[in-house]
Formats: structure tokens, C-alpha cells, sequence
């Protein structure tokens, strides 16, 4: 028997036997099953599942390896912050000395600095207490103000000043350095007649020291102004300090 003649028969049965059922009739055996039919066209894909939990991780089982070639220097990292001062360490030992020096060449005297002046007294301005010599004489390095009646100390060193002032009356004077009194003279002339006055003092001065020939506030001093005789106020460098 053919196979599409078979398969019609089989069907004809089925629907005969079903409808024998269904009228109360004798239930006819079930017939053989068909052969496959041709397989189906592949469906559409499925969503995407749901990640899985993590693996465990394996234990490793191979050999280990050599040690691979260093690499290549990496970039020079960030300098870190600044850390603290540590201690000061104990003092090292003494050094050996060193070679002794060339012997140096003899000084000259005439390249030396040579501060000195001498002024005299004519008709000052009016400068309190101090006593203005206003009549240059001798003024090496500019360092006597015959303005202010000062003689101020641009080299320090040894100095030696000396003043001889002319009074006609009591007379109180005194060498001051930065205002303050060194030595103080006096001389009382109670016959009103012209009398001098005179002292000296040697300082030790350093860079911008002041010297100048003051009065003395307490008592009354009066310096002779005239053409019979010259107030004089002098100073000079004996030597200069160089330690």
C-alpha cells in the first residue's frame, strides 16, 4: 500500500472511530503512529538571562615560571612634602691646620683713610646747646658739619679731639659723644676779663658716632664772639680699628 493511501485510510478511521464513540457504538483499536513530520523553521532568539554568581576561583596547579627581565624605569614620582629638622649632631673633631699663608704685601700709609678737621668759631647760628664751629679749616673726609657743630664717624677707630673756646664769663663745657658727656671743663672768670677754656679726649668710635663740644644746660656759659681772639674745635683718627 502507498503511503498517502495508507495515511487517508488511517484517518478515515480515526473519524469514524471517534464518531462510532460519540453515537454509543463499538470503540474500533487505535491505529499506528505516523511518521515524523519534517523538522520546524528555527524560532526567534530568547531574551538574555540573568548574569551569573561569580566562579570559584581555581587553584593553580602549573609550575611557576622563571622571573621575567626587569622592566623599564618608570617616571619620576611626585617630590613628598618636606620632613622635620632632625637634631643637631655632635660636634665634629678639631681639623688639621691648614697651610700657612703667603705673607701679605706691607701696607701704605698715604692709602690709609685719614680723617681730621678744624674749625673755627665766627658767627654760628643757634643750635641749643652745642657749640657750632662754623669757620672751616680743615675738613679731611667731610666728617665735621659746620652746620650742626658735629663730627660724625664714617671709619671706626681711635680718635683724639681737643677745643680751646674763648669766654668772657663762667664757662661749662664739655666733649660729648651721641649726647652724652665724656669729660666736662669749667672755668670761672668772675673779673669779666677774656679767658679760654680748653680740653681734650681721646674715643673710641665706631660708624655713625657722633662728637661735638656742648654746654652745660645747669649753669650759664658765655662764649666771647670778637676779633681779639678765635674758639677752635679740632679732632683727628690716631688709628683705625679693623676687629
Amino acid at each position: 500500500m502507498q503511503p498517502g493511501l495508507w495515511l487517508a485510510t488511517s484517518t478515515l478511521a480515526a473519524v469514524l472511530g471517534i464518531a462510532l464513540l460519540e453515537d454509543g457504538v463499538c470503540r474500533a483499536p487505535d491505529g499506528k503512529d505516523g511518521f515524523p513530520g519534517v523538522p520546524g523553521l528555527n524560532g526567534r532568539p530568547g531574551q538574555k538571562g540573568d548574569v551569573g554568581e561569580p566562579g570559584k576561583s581555581a587553584q593553580r596547579t602549573g609550575i611557576r615560571g622563571l622571573k621575567g627581565d626587569a622592566g623599564e624605569p618608570g617616571s619620576p614620582g611626585i617630590p613628598g612634602n618636606q620632613g622635620y629638622h632632625g637634631l643637631p649632631g655632635p660636634s665634629g673633631l678639631p681639623g688639621q691646620p691648614g697651610l700657612k699663608g703667603n705673607k701679605g704685601k706691607a701696607g701704605n700709609i698715604l692709602e690709609q683713610p685719614r680723617p681730621a678737621f678744624s674749625a673755627l668759631r665766627k658767627s654760628p647760628p643757634s643750635t641749643g646747646r652745642t657749640v657750632v664751629f662754623d669757620n672751616i679749616i680743615t675738613n679731611q673726609e667731610n666728617s665735621y658739619s659746620p652746620q650742626t657743630g658735629e663730627f660724625t664717624c664714617r671709619i671706626p677707630g681711635i680718635y683724639y679731639f681737643a677745643y680751646q673756646v674763648v669766654s668772657i664769663g663762667d664757662l661749662c663745657l664739655s666733649i660729648t659723644k651721641n649726647t652724652e658727656r665724656m669729660v666736662s671743663f669749667c672755668d670761672y672768670n668772675s673779673r669779666n676779663i677774656l679767658q679760654v677754656n680748653s680740653g681734650s679726649s681721646v674715643l673710641s668710635l665706631a660708624v655713625g658716632d657722633r662728637v661735638s663740644v656742648s654746654t652745660d644746660a645747669a649753669r650759664h656759659s658765655t662764649i666771647y664772639s670778637g676779633s681779639e681772639a678765635d674758639s677752635i674745635f679740632s679732632g683727628f683718627m690716631l688709628f683705625p680699628q679693623t676687629g
